[in-house]
């Protein structure tokens, strides 16, 4: 799940407030869309599954002091709960989504949360030792010190000079056990980079954890490319029912043209999706169509022709 600025001018559009653009770095008045999207981690793929624009706060109103955007969010993942496929149990979101109120919602939906933490992110070891016959348990063991790893079980290395650390602590801000993966890149010594990624699911396996948040990013390429190809960005109607219709109609066509690439790719190898080699083969196809027709050449002749393909794809950036 992710959501994404969509500028917007004017006065009477619906849910025009101010949102954060992730390209200036800042809050800017515009629209918002939250996305939920299936992704198959496997196969590095993803697919919009419902998209709705984030309404405005009311401002000077109970409202306002009450309700915060991710009560927003989670009305939006509450609706589409139902449409899930039934083998999804986890929900990936980036660091925003590690709130309290945000795994306590999703948690009760009997799902399970993937996300970032804080690299200062106040986390303890869990007491695993003999307890006093007397008084109340021991539950903590100290202050997790990332500086100190030898705590932690090293899983080796995921790709070139970075490593891998996990552990079950207990996340003082979530209230409760996380799995907790520590991922630190050595490729430069003197700037250690680090992130740490977390799971509700604390039997989940580190290695698919970690999996998991990479196979994120695939919700930012359906972005970029509905804004690139699809127009997501280029409706000017104000209504709400039409701003919704449109942006479902956009991430609906790069959903189908994702589709139709990935059920004509090579088996044998990865697939790798490029909505600008889709639309560059289709104006090939078109532009063969409609030399055949208007020079009244011999259709089946041609498609049947071996180098009828290598035309189709002439210019095409992914083959």
């Amino acid at each position: 799940m992710d959501a994404s600025f969509v500028p917007k001018s004017g006065k009477a559009t619906y849910g025009l407030d101010r949102f954060y653009n992730g390209k200036a770095s800042r809050a800017e008045r515009g629209l918002e869309l939250s996305m939920i999207a299936v992704v198959d981690v496997e196969q590095a793929i993803g697919y919009s599954l419902s998209v709705q624009q984030t309404p405005a706060l009311e401002p000077d109103s109970k409202r306002a002091t009450e309700r915060t955007r991710v009560d927003d969010y989670l009305d939006h993942l509450r609706a589409t709960r139902a449409a899930l496929p039934a083998a999804v149990r986890y929900l990936v979101g980036d660091g925003f989504y590690s709130k309290l109120k945000w795994v306590k919602g999703v948690v009760a939906l009997a799902l399970e949360v993937i996300g970032k933490l804080r690299c200062d992110a106040n986390l303890r070891y869990l007491y695993d030792g003999a307890q006093k016959p007397r008084g109340a348990h021991r539950k903590y063991d100290g202050k997790v010190d990332l500086t100190d790893l030898s705590r932690w079980q090293s899983l080796g290395k995921v790709e070139n000079d970075t490593s891998l650390y996990s552990a079950v602590v207990w996340s003082v801000s979530l209230k409760r056990k996380i799995r907790v993966v520590y991922l630190v890149n050595r490729k430069h010594p003197e700037r250690l980079c680090y992130a740490l990624l977390f799971s509700t699911d604390i039997e989940l396996d580190p290695i698919q954890l970690y999996r998991a948040d990479r196979a994120r990013f695939q919700i930012e390429f359906i972005f970029r490319d509905a804004k690139q190809f699809t127009g997501l960005t280029d409706c000017q109607a104000r209504d709400a029912q039409k701003l919704d219709f449109h942006f479902n109609a956009s991430l609906t066509a790069l959903n189908m043209a994702k589709w139709e690439q990935y059920q004509q790719r090579n088996i044998e190898q990865p697939f790798v999706f490029s909505m600008a080699s889709y639309k560059r083969r289709k104006l090939n196809q078109h532009l063969l169509e409609r030399f055949i027709h208007n020079l009244d050449l011999d259709e089946t002749l041609i498609k049947k022709h071996p180098n009828y393909h290598s035309l189709c794809d002439y210019g095409l950036l992914v083959p």
